[in-house]
């Protein structure tokens, strides 16, 4: 666990490294790649965030821990959105902030940072994310 000398600010970045760490151990990377799984997580971050309506992006942020929901949150213009996105651009805007090449392709690594982030958005909200998008979009996400 990482010592910052605040509680709260030891918990989420422990929360984020175990969110990171869940990714880079997905693709077999070493914590030396960081960089990639922390830009994986904040494109999905942000393409979610820009796809719901701003009360949607509001409830799914509330539910994250305190330094992801900061990531979530960072350039966020509220003016802009929801911008609608089909499947293909979704992974478009996520392929946008994930510049790196990596096995499976955009779609497999959007799939891996939601799986790690599902430990802590609940379920009951997952589906209130899935319920205001196309199909094939919340079967990305599912």
């Amino acid at each position: 666990m990482a010592e910052t000398g605040y509680p709260s600010f030891n918990t989420t970045v422990d929360k984020t490294n175990r969110v990171l760490k869940e990714i880079e151990q997905a693709y077999g990377w070493p914590k030396e790649r960081r960089k990639q799984s922390y830009a994986a997580l904040r494109g999905v971050l942000h393409a979610l965030r820009d796809r719901l309506t701003i009360q949607e992006a509001a409830q799914f942020g509330a539910e994250l821990p305190m330094l992801m929901r900061g990531v979530y949150y960072e350039g966020w213009d509220v003016n802009r959105v929801p911008v609608r996105m089909s499947k293909d651009g979704f992974l478009a805007r996520v392929r946008q902030e994930f510049p790196y090449e990596v096995k499976g392709g955009i779609e497999q690594l959007t799939r891996t940072v939601v799986d790690a982030l599902k430990m802590y958005v609940s379920e009951g909200e997952w589906a209130d994310v899935r319920a205001g998008m196309p199909k094939d979009l919340a079967e990305l996400i599912s």
